[in-house]
């Protein structure tokens, strides 16, 4: 217990002194040498110098050892995989966006295995942790994926088990926007809150909540699947193909579904959701009336959310709420003030870009890689 509280506090403060250890900790000095002591031995700290500049003896300075053990986050999406290799201090060492390329889930583990190697031979030592961001939900009892329509046969049977046959180390699998969501807290616009909650608008819909400082991921790991939101029976696409399959509030909302709006509005052409945005922001009628869709629906949406989470915070990402917002976030803001009796909470863009799955991954895994170091590291000084 000292051991693990000593190197908690090596990793919070590190670069830091003994001295600052034993007011962090509340341990006696003794204790703090002692652990130290074990820490090193054991190869998880090491001494990184002495502190200068103080009247009396110069203190010596500790640090956790980064490359005790590297982390994998990889942000696995229909278009694009986003991958990184982190040490223990959480360093990114290697940081790459790869096209997905895979129309079979087969390919895809394939090419999800052929990263992990490249990403491990870049480590030079052995990946503690790997955790995959990923739609839809990790049935864990069923050992399968669902709700995953956007990459073709990821929800089959059999999938998890491929994975574990072609990944080098112990995996998690976490749902993308929830992961999101933690990055958002570690690293946005959710540092410090209690209650907030990420929503990502692109090729597919989905919410990550932070409830009392917890990701909440509900009884079967679905909260936040809003995609699946009714959005009422006159709207022209609620009985459309596929609606079940994606949920009601993707079909209408995601890029797919703004790229619909504006054919029916009359948009002639090879339409795509950029394309829309683009021309709204130039000012054409029918890209502006197409946006002005988006923003009820989505505006709808969040009214519901707001109803029953409270939450402090909306953060926007994903491909149309992070990179069209300065042309929806207006709109949805003067729509949801309607809904809302007690007014809606701030809503603004995430400044992670794109990196907040791969980035709440990697915190994930940290936490899990740490804590394994830790226990391997201890048990097998002690044990020799």
């Amino acid at each position: 217990m000292n051991e693990r509280a000593v190197y908690d506090r090596i990793r919070v403060l590190g670069p830091v002194s003994r001295p600052q250890l034993a007011a962090a900790t509340g341990l006696s000095k003794p204790t703090i040498s002692l652990a130290l002591a074990d820490l090193e031995r054991a190869g998880l700290v090491l001494s990184v110098g002495h502190r200068t500049g103080n009247a009396g003896r110069a203190a010596a300075l500790y640090e956790i050892r980064p490359e005790a053990g590297w982390v994998i986050g990889l942000d696995v999406g229909r278009e694009w995989i986003r991958a990184a290799l982190v040490d223990l201090s959480g360093q990114i060492a290697v940081r790459k966006d790869v096209p997905a390329r895979a129309g079979a889930a087969n390919a895809l583990i394939d090419r999800l295995g052929r990263i992990v190697d490249d990403l491990a031979a870049s480590a030079g030592g052995e990946i503690t942790d790997i955790v995959l961001a990923t739609p839809g939900v990790h049935d864990v009892d069923g050992r399968r994926l669902r709700l995953a329509p956007n990459l073709p046969g990821w929800d089959r049977p059999g999938v998890i088990g491929r994975l574990a046959e072609r990944l080098p180390a112990p995996f998690a699998i976490e749902n993308d926007i929830a992961l999101a969501a933690l990055g958002e807290q570690g690293y946005g616009l959710g540092a410090g809150l209690r209650h907030f909650v990420y929503v990502s608008i692109g090729t597919g819909i989905g919410m990550g909540i932070i409830v009392d400082g917890d990701l909440y991921r509900g009884a079967r790991g679905a909260a936040g699947e809003i995609a699946f939101l009714p959005m009422g029976e006159t709207d022209p696409l609620a009985n459309a193909p596929g609606t079940r399959r994606h949920g009601m509030l993707e079909s209408v909302a995601s890029g797919p579904g703004v790229v619909a709006t504006a054919q029916r509005l009359g948009m002639s052409g090879r339409i795509t959701a950029k394309r829309v945005f683009d021309e709204a922001r130039d000012g054409d009628e029918v890209a502006v009336h197409a946006v002005a869709h988006e923003a009820d629906h989505v505006a709808h949406a969040l009214a519901g959310v707001v109803a029953l989470l409270d939450p402090e915070l909306i953060v926007l990402g994903g491909g149309i709420g992070g990179h069209g917002a300065d042309v929806l976030l207006g709109a949805v803001r003067e729509r949801l003030e309607t809904m809302t009796p007690l007014g809606p909470p701030r809503i603004e863009v995430s400044p992670l870009g794109d990196d907040a799955v791969v980035l709440g991954a990697l915190a994930t895994g940290l936490a899990t890689a740490r804590a394994r170091v830790f226990d391997r590291a201890v048990a097998g000084d002690r044990s020799a």
